[in-house]
């Protein structure tokens, strides 16, 4: 795709997934075929939290004398946040913020909760909508004001050592929902200057889209005992001491369903994996006045038979021609379309293809239609992914000097590059070639920083970001 930025826009719109009209900059709402895809993403990020976390809600509203407790995170924020000042006609006491994120009010609720080191580890997630106002210029589901699929976990542990175990947790549960939508990723420690505020430091997930960019897809921060000073949460030790608790939090947003959208898709329209497409097969039948009974009763018999093995499937019957049919699915990503006619019908066969490769297969109508099509389901899955980490691959290049940087970048790449580790030099690096330190990648023993020409201690990533 020539113009990704134009083409994410399009078919946002013409794939049904958002709407932007909506009344208020930076604020879309979601159709019903991309809040499908929404739903399918956030189940499989749910299914593996809920093996050791517990799902919650909480208000929206923070009252401001919490939000500003924790200085340094409402610092990074502040230029941000809504306030809600009125109730009714009357001024409030209090302005209250729409939470720009969730410390600052689940934490409280934690300093009530924790009392002894019984009560720990305490693992909780939501599933929210927070408000930012973004004033930079706003796109749908990668940069804008509500985030309506804010996934935010929060931990709390008795020792740092648990803590830091559960920022591997977090990690390898990225990676597992990742890998299940196909979408490739570079993991990174983000620099001081670009870690959470509050945080000890912020272990990110970025992805790159088609236009070169990166996009941050998931974030998980180390917490140390910053929260826990602010809002006294304290637990009573098995020797009766008193002692600060150490605390993680964890996110993905929309990002993600834009990554999945901008990855697979092409020009043709979506490439969805099945995991996570509304219809995972699209029935088409090839309708003529004689025959039309049969064709449409062998549909609806094929379709039981799919559902019977968990798929989800539709019959696309509308009284239009077969083309727009095949065009229309074509658009939407579905991973298999099958089609069905008299001489296929005739022939005990139909005729599947699939979304990612435009193949088309004969399928026999017999009893191994359901494992035919559940194999040819999970070959779309592992093409989607191989492609995309194929893509990757190509697009990270390891840069020797800083003037070659900006080459490298603005052909539609990352660069890696040594580094020394030191903030000055990180900046300076930041200021000459006018991109984004995304933060450091692995530890080195050897080599020299491509700026300072020190001893470099890290091979860190540096990219054109969202």
């Amino acid at each position: 795709m020539e113009n990704f930025d134009e083409w994410f826009h399009d078919i946002l719109e013409n794939a049904d997934i958002t709407d932007s009209r909506y009344p208020i900059k930076g604020m879309a709402v979601w159709r019903p075929y991309g809040f499908q895809i929404r739903k399918h993403s956030m189940n499989i990020i749910k299914r593996l939290l809920d093996k050791d976390h517990d799902e919650v809600l909480f208000p929206m509203l923070v009252p401001e004398s919490e939000l500003a407790k924790e200085g340094i995170h409402v610092k990074g924020f502040e230029d941000e946040v809504y306030w809600v000042t009125k109730g009714g006609q009357r001024e409030l006491n209090e302005q209250l913020a729409l939470r720009p994120t969730s410390e600052t009010a689940i934490y409280p609720m934690y300093s009530l909760w924790i009392r002894t080191h019984i009560d720990l580890p305490i693992k909780m997630y939501q599933i929210v909508n927070t408000f930012r106002y973004e004033t930079k210029h706003t796109r749908p589901l990668i940069r804008v004001r509500e985030i309506t699929t804010f996934k935010e976990a929060h931990t709390a542990h008795a020792t740092k050592e648990e803590s830091d175990e559960q920022i591997q947790d977090f990690i390898e549960m990225y990676k597992e929902f990742f890998d299940d939508l196909g979408i490739p990723y570079l993991i990174s420690k983000r620099p001081e200057w670009d870690k959470f505020p509050g945080s000890d430091y912020t272990m990110a997930f970025d992805t790159i889209m088609p236009n070169g960019k990166t996009l941050q897809i998931g974030t998980i921060h180390n917490l140390g005992q910053t929260f826990a000073k602010t809002f006294d949460i304290t637990f009573e030790d098995k020797d009766g001491e008193h002692k600060y608790a150490y605390q993680t939090c964890a996110g993905v947003s929309d990002r993600v369903i834009a990554s999945l959208i901008g990855i697979h898709g092409d020009d043709k329209g979506l490439r969805l994996p099945p995991k996570v497409s509304p219809n995972q097969v699209t029935i088409i039948p090839i309708l003529f006045k004689k025959g039309k009974e049969e064709v449409l009763a062998k549909c609806d018999e094929i379709k039981e038979k799919l559902e019977a093995e968990c798929l989800r499937v539709n019959i696309d019957d509308r009284d239009i021609r077969p083309g727009k049919k095949f065009n229309d699915w074509e658009l939407k990503g579905t991973p298999v379309k099958l089609e069905l006619g008299p001489r296929d019908l005739e022939n005990n066969i139909t005729i599947a293809m699939r979304r990612d490769t435009e193949e088309k297969v004969e399928i026999a109508l017999d009893d191994n239609l359901a494992d035919n099509i559940i194999e040819l389901l999970d070959k779309s899955s592992e093409n989607l992914s191989s492609q995309a980490w194929d893509f990757q691959a190509e697009h990270v290049k390891f840069a020797e000097t800083l003037d070659e940087i900006p080459e490298i970048i603005e052909s539609g790449n990352v660069a890696k590059f040594y580094w020394c580790g030191e903030e000055e030099v990180g900046h300076e690096i930041e200021e000459k070639t006018g991109y984004d330190v995304l933060g450091i990648q692995e530890e080195i023993s050897e080599g020299k920083c491509i700026a300072s020409g020190k001893d470099a201690k890290y091979v860190a990533l540096i990219a054109k970001t969202y």
